[in-house]
């Protein structure tokens, strides 16, 4: 495989942009290699500079569920486009998604509009410290939520890729009010909450966790964020950017039957273009300004480019099957890498849930952060590196889900699974 182009833009991009990268695992420097800069996408390929054509597993972190340049998506970006590109001012296509996602979700009665996932739970936060008046939070190991201060505690993504404790430049005083604890640990939660629960503002979870590898909830521990927080008057709220509308059309709330107060997404609901959102119960989004105190904004908050991609996105994953196929081919990719890892002699544990998958490289079941790091890392390595150089791109790192969307035919995974066989026959 040619990589004479991406090493030539990736010398050209280190002196100008921190590590030549925009967001630090992109760099793959816990797989020991350089990046890949891609040129184009179609469908579930991905081309490179370089002219290396690989099957696409990362799915640009997710919101590619209908595959990349979807005839209908790229169509409503055009008529979009057409008409211009950010107004800073309010659109229908606001309304219309809205009333698609609140028709979806059953949690969510109002939601707000922002730019990524990032600014939608940070927006959650200080939206559930306004309505309780309370200051501490709780969040869970591994668990990424952005990057905003109070969340960089034990988070997973790539604060576990780069094997860093949190983030310099973050004051000890603004996480004194967040709380980090096991995930799936019913017992640890339930003892905080005895002793503290009166004064904690929310508890933010991922339902499904997707920032430390593919980690499910093991029962009871979504019943007991929920239990627990509404006997203590505090809010519960789902990270769904990962699992909204990925994992089930309602997100994972649906898949579980558990319904938070607040929920924040992203991806999908932009159709691949930059997009947050944060919604919930009527009583508590009127709190948020211009018709309560909690202040939030942003220019470009519900631009009409985004707005419509996740219109169009919505419009295809909402068509009678498409999660059954999605899920069905999910399993079969799953099992199918399963089985050629024990036929190789290599012990992994590996996690579906919908249409997000999970392999680690241990040989105990993964239920939390801990076991998560169990995980060898350089035959992750050396994984990673076989499978890129036999056409299949993943996410450089064990810590991160992948991904499949409805563009993954057999022939797709079909082709996996053979490049998996030569790569795990050679570790």
């Amino acid at each position: 495989m040619k990589t004479d182009i991406s090493r030539q833009l990736f010398d050209r991009a280190r002196p100008l942009i921190p590590g030549g990268v925009n967001s630090p695992v992109r760099a793959c420097r816990s797989v020991g290699t350089d990046p890949l800069f891609i040129c184009e996408a179609n469908g579930c390929r991905l081309t490179d500079v370089d002219g290396n054509v690989f099957i696409d597993y990362v799915g640009s972190w997710g919101p590619m569920i209908v595959g990349h340049r979807h005839p209908k998506v790229v169509a409503a970006l055009s008529d979009a486009l057409s008409r211009g590109t950010s107004y800073g001012a309010p659109t229908e296509l606001e309304i219309e998604l809205a009333e698609q996602v609140c028709a979806a979700v059953p949690s969510v009665e109002m939601i707000r509009m922002v730019n990524s996932g990032t600014e939608a739970t940070m927006s959650a936060i200080r939206l559930a410290r306004g309505y309780t008046q309370r200051n501490t939070i709780i969040k869970f190991d591994g668990c990424y939520h952005g990057h905003a201060d109070a969340l960089l505690v034990e988070a997973g993504s790539g604060v576990a890729t780069l094997q860093i404790p949190g983030s310099s430049g973050v004051p000890s005083a603004f996480i004194a009010e967040t709380l980090s604890l096991p995930y799936n640990d019913v017992d640890t939660f339930s003892e905080v909450m005895q002793k503290k629960g009166d004064d904690i503002a929310c508890v933010i979870v991922e339902p499904i966790a997707g920032n430390m590898g593919l980690v499910p909830p093991i029962s009871p521990f979504l019943e007991t964020l929920r239990r627990l927080t509404e006997k203590h008057g505090a809010l519960l709220i789902f990270d769904e950017v990962m699992t909204g509308f990925r994992v089930a059309l309602g997100g994972a709330q649906q898949r579980f039957g558990i319904f938070p107060d607040l929920s924040c997404f992203g991806k999908i609901i932009g159709g691949g273009l930059p997009v947050g959102a944060y919604g919930g119960r009527r009583e508590i989004m009127e709190q948020i300004a211009p018709t309560g105190p909690v202040y939030q904004a942003g220019t470009l908050s519900g631009n009409p480019l985004a707005m419509a991609a996740g219109i169009a996105t919505l419009a295809l994953i909402s068509e009678p099957g498409f999660y059954d196929t999605l899920e069905a081919r999910s399993h079969r990719l799953i099992t199918g890498l399963a089985e050629r890892a024990e036929k190789a002699g290599i012990p992994v544990s590996c996690a579906q849930v919908g249409a997000m998958l999970g392999l680690f490289f241990t040989d105990q079941p993964v239920k939390n952060y801990a076991d998560a790091k169990t995980s060898d890392l350089s035959r992750f390595s050396a994984y990673y590196k076989g499978m890129r150089e036999n056409g299949v791109y993943l996410a450089p790192s064990q810590f991160e889900a992948f991904f499949i969307s409805s563009a993954h035919d057999d022939t797709a995974i079909d082709q996996t699974l053979a490049a998996a066989e030569t790569v795990f026959s050679c570790m």
